[in-house]
């Protein structure tokens, strides 16, 4: 079941892959096609935060979340990058050191585009830098909601709004809407949704009880949309 009408996904994601659709053939192969991809193992780090930054990543297969570190060592998820998308290219832009890690989610495939090449399209193509700017202005405003919901939400809701953007990430993983599978672990959950990881299990014990959700180890199917978006109370 789609979202359109019940759930402002927007206002939760961005992607990037739409940026490479205003690429010309040519330089689409120079900045992706004619990279080598790099085979990642689920729980691999790609890149770590404070690291000076040699170029960017596009993920040909896998899920990436981007994530920081607190000061006690607990990770919180900003954001889960899918297939097709580019990642580390803000450290690139404003000539600083990563401000976030990444590492995969799941088993993945990665191209590394050095920081020159990126530069060259960057000049080449004025409409994919006008692309990537209205990405970046996007993503702002998708982090500002984030923060937003872990400082107000209740965890219910942290975790409800949670779980229906995952379950966009995941779309693409199932042969139909009714099937799509999220696969992830309580602790990323925990990261992503801003709570504790007990909470997490005990919530979704509770939604599993409502007819909400099924899950199976790692493997969550979300089995009522429209009762998690209710549980979410966005709107």
């Amino acid at each position: 079941m789609s979202l359109s009408g019940i759930f402002p996904i927007d206002k939760w994601e961005f992607t990037t892959q739409s940026v490479l659709n205003t690429l010309s053939e040519e330089d689409y192969n120079f900045l992706i096609s004619r990279q080598g991809a790099q085979k990642y193992q689920k729980g691999e780090i790609i890149f770590k935060e404070g690291v000076v930054p040699s170029g960017i990543y596009f993920i040909h297969q896998g899920k990436i979340k981007k994530y920081k570190v607190d000061r006690s060592g607990r990770e919180q998820i900003i954001y889960v990058a899918n297939k097709g998308e580019l990642i580390g290219y803000h450290a690139i832009l404003a000539e600083e050191r990563c401000p976030d890690s990444a590492a995969t989610l799941e088993d993945s495939l990665v191209s590394f585009i050095p920081k020159e090449d990126f530069l060259t399209i960057l000049d080449k193509s004025p409409v994919f830098a006008r692309r990537l700017l209205k990405t970046l202005s996007h993503e702002f405003s998708v982090l500002a909601n984030g923060i937003s919901v872990i400082s107000q939400r209740t965890a219910t809701e942290r975790l409800a709004i949670a779980l229906i953007v995952l379950r966009e990430k995941f779309k693409d993983e199932g042969s139909g809407e009714q099937e799509i599978i999220l696969n992830i672990s309580r602790m990323d959950l925990a990261s992503l949704a801003g709570i504790a990881q007990e909470n997490v299990i005990r919530l979704l014990k509770e939604f599993k009880e409502d007819g909400i959700l099924e899950t199976d180890g790692r493997k969550i199917w979300i089995k009522d949309i429209k009762r998690l978006v209710k549980k979410s109370n966005y709107g």
